[in-house]
């Protein structure tokens, strides 16, 4: 008995391709006609949109999840972070 070898004249089953997926970009919630608005503001009392960007932990969802850029992700932190404090966002999730 041999552990971790075969013998030698077995043979390995071959191995199906995988195809290859194309990523799909994410669109960034907070771009309004595909444009980022100036100045990047996200209203703090706009708890329903501040909603679909946390989890339900009450965690603020990663960029990568969300799909937004820096900018985007800087001012829905922060305008998390003022809806908690404002008392109008739980700071733990259910």
């Amino acid at each position: 008995m041999s552990f971790g070898r075969r013998p030698l004249n077995s043979k390995k089953a071959p191995r199906k391709r995988t195809r290859t997926r194309t990523k799909i970009k994410k669109k960034d919630p907070l771009f309004v006609e595909g444009k980022r608005p100036r100045p990047m503001y996200v209203d703090y009392k706009d708890v329903e949109l501040l909603t679909k960007l946390v989890n339900r932990h009450g965690r603020i969802v990663g960029r990568r999840k969300n799909g937004c850029g820096a900018v985007s992700q800087h001012a829905i932190t922060r305008a998390v972070k003022r809806a908690r404090f404002m008392a109008l966002m739980p700071f733990v999730g259910e």
